[in-house]
């Protein structure tokens, strides 16, 4: 495992949710960052994406495998109300 600090970690998941960003605003959606703790991503999604039905599978099989497979040390991303 690398050993990389929190900060660091946490400036390349705020690139990974910069590059997401654009396809969830194109749908009416947002993201925001939240929080990077314990090996876990806290956003929270809004506008579109916070009442849409699919907001589960948009989270875990788009954003979370997005960056988990960029990001090794996250293993969760966790929507925040």
């Amino acid at each position: 495992m690398k050993n990389e600090s929190k900060d660091d970690i946490t400036l390349k998941i705020i690139s990974m949710i910069d590059k997401i960003r654009p396809y969830l605003i194109g749908d009416g959606g947002d993201i925001e960052f939240i929080k990077y703790e314990d090996s876990k991503v806290y956003v929270k999604l809004t506008g579109a994406c916070a009442g849409c039905s699919l907001i589960d599978v948009t989270l875990k099989e788009g954003i979370e495998e997005m960056i988990i497979t960029e990001i090794p040390e996250v293993t969760e991303v966790i929507n925040v109300d």
